[in-house]
């Protein structure tokens, strides 16, 4: 099993601070950044062969790669989606489809969170896919939502959601154990050929409709988190961030 980081996004909403960075290399605790704490988190759970889908302002992580390895040791592969700044992330999950072959621990390159949700995920982990949810934070129109069923496993996820509907919020991290993978890999290519601008989770929500189990896992009780898409995200997570 390898880590994986998709960290291909442009982060718009940001600007000024992505007029030449990635989302995902915004400082939010001193110069430490997005990536940063994602890569320090996965070394932290001994997973240090790392594959990182790079898309907008992908040269500055080419210029910060060995200073990343040396710093957290990892080993990183970059994966290269040259359609990062007109498709939305189905596709750039896809990419990496060769590279987490044997199982992975993906991280978004856009969520500030501490260790604590890896080894989470690690604890309960088991055939398929496993994805974090917080069950506790009060939903609005914006977040990746998650509905279960009976069983307490994923039976939606849309952003496109009723919150009073909701179970709880998907946080953008996914334990994806190796057998699930071919399966994941044709329901992420048919999510991007019916529609290119759809999400990653999307492709889960496919594989849902194909049948497939998907389990959830609910984050420790407390914990501090945020998904950085907009300015105020990014006031939150140099709150929180100097504190893992």
């Amino acid at each position: 099993m390898i880590g994986m980081v998709l960290a291909a996004g442009a982060g718009r909403r940001l600007r000024p601070h992505t007029d030449t960075l990635p989302k995902a290399l915004v400082p939010v605790d001193g110069e430490t950044t997005i990536l940063d704490i994602a890569l320090r988190n996965l070394a932290a759970v001994d997973l240090r062969d790392v594959a990182v889908v790079v898309g907008y302002a992908s040269q500055v992580v080419e210029e910060r790669r060995e200073d990343l390895e040396r710093r957290h040791g990892v080993r990183l592969t970059l994966v290269h989606n040259d359609r990062a700044e007109i498709w939305n992330n189905a596709y750039s999950m896809w990419l990496a489809r060769d590279v987490m072959a044997d199982g992975a621990l993906m991280v978004n390159g856009d969520t500030v969170h501490p260790v604590t949700v890896e080894e989470a995920l690690l604890e309960r982990r088991g055939p398929g896919l496993l994805l974090a949810m917080d069950d506790q934070k009060q939903l609005g129109e914006e977040e990746m939502k998650v509905q279960l069923d009976e069983s307490g496993r994923l039976r939606r996820i849309t952003k496109l959601m009723d919150p009073g509907a909701a179970d709880g919020e998907y946080i953008g991290v996914t334990l994806i154990e190796a057998e699930a993978v071919p399966g994941l890999a044709s329901a992420l290519q048919a999510t991007f050929e019916g529609d290119p601008d759809l999400y990653y989770e999307d492709g889960y929500q496919e594989l849902v409709d194909r049948g497939v189990p998907v389990s959830v896992a609910p984050i420790p009780a407390g914990t501090e988190w945020v998904e950085v898409d907009d300015l105020a995200d990014l006031q939150r997570a140099r709150q929180i961030a100097c504190r893992y």
